[in-house]
């Protein structure tokens, strides 16, 4: 079997993991554990809507370079699309099912392919039940305070007010982790869980760079950001050796008014660029 199954000594635990009340008694692992500035979790609903794929994906590519590992579930729905985000951004990210690691049980079934991209980019396969273990409704739960307890935050994207999610979010909050989550519309079932933990006190996000914020990284740290900017992307920089209008950048970029947009809101979320009093300019 490729990168086989290892049982970790108590030593090796992730350290943020042995700090919690009920702490695992063993943990198995393929692949390799996060060793990284900030772990963050992030966590949503299986039924997600358009906006929740989007927010998920641009979020975790506003954190590409810096030193944060990407936690979830491996999922159906935002858990899924987290860690291909990861993946795409070229960050760590480690995969907690509600099951055990041999590949005959992996949950869900449709994801162990996902799970071989994983371990192949460097990332893992963590959990506390043995290697057979099929998931089962007392699984999840269990699996949830592990995802909690291992991150230094958790980010919930969209959740209805009754969900496996918001336990997640209920268990950092016990174990004194932050909990961040994104407002949505106010007509969707799926904001009745991020708007709940607004009204609790979580940390409301809206851009990569009130999440990075909000993960303690300065502002200046971006200085030391390893951005691999597309061809794009760097030609957008050279026209803005001095801030522009929308409309005067599209035509110096010489691209559509579409792809113009979706590069500039792809380059906002990076902290590339900046839109203030009606010009486009370099952060």
């Amino acid at each position: 079997m490729n990168h086989p199954i290892k049982t970790l000594a108590s030593q090796e635990f992730p350290p943020l993991l042995t700090e919690i009340p009920d702490k695992p008694k063993q943990l198995f692992l393929r692949g390799v554990l996060p060793n990284h500035q900030k772990i963050l979790s992030v966590v949503g609903a299986r039924k997600y809507s358009p906006y929740g794929k989007d927010v998920c994906e641009r979020l975790i590519e506003g954190l590409r370079g810096y030193s944060i590992a990407i936690v979830s579930g491996l999922a159906l729905g935002i858990d899924s699309i987290a860690h291909r985000a990861a993946l795409k951004a070229g960050l760590y990210t480690l995969a907690i099912p509600g099951s055990g690691l041999s590949d005959n049980v992996l949950y869900p079934s449709l994801h162990r392919n996902l799970a071989k991209e994983i371990l192949s980019s460097g990332g893992g396969l963590l959990s506390e039940f043995e290697e057979e273990t099929r998931a089962a409704p007392w699984t999840f739960p269990r699996r949830n305070r592990i995802m909690a307890g291992i991150s230094h935050a958790t980010l919930v994207i969209e959740a209805e007010k009754k969900s496996g999610t918001l336990i997640t979010s209920r268990l950092a909050t016990e174990y004194n982790r932050d909990v961040f989550t994104v407002p949505g519309s106010i007509f969707s079932k799926n904001s009745e869980g991020p708007h709940m933990l607004l009204r609790l006190g979580a940390t409301p996000i809206t851009s990569a760079e009130e999440l990075l914020d909000a993960l303690g990284f300065e502002k200046d740290e971006k200085a030391e950001k390893n951005i691999d900017c597309s061809p794009q992307e760097k030609k957008i920089l050279e026209i803005l050796h001095t801030p522009l209008s929308r409309d005067e950048l599209i035509r110096q970029s010489k691209m559509t008014v579409s792809e113009a947009n979706t590069l500039l809101s792809i380059m906002e979320i990076k902290g590339l660029v900046e839109e203030t009093l009606g010009e486009i300019r370099r952060s």
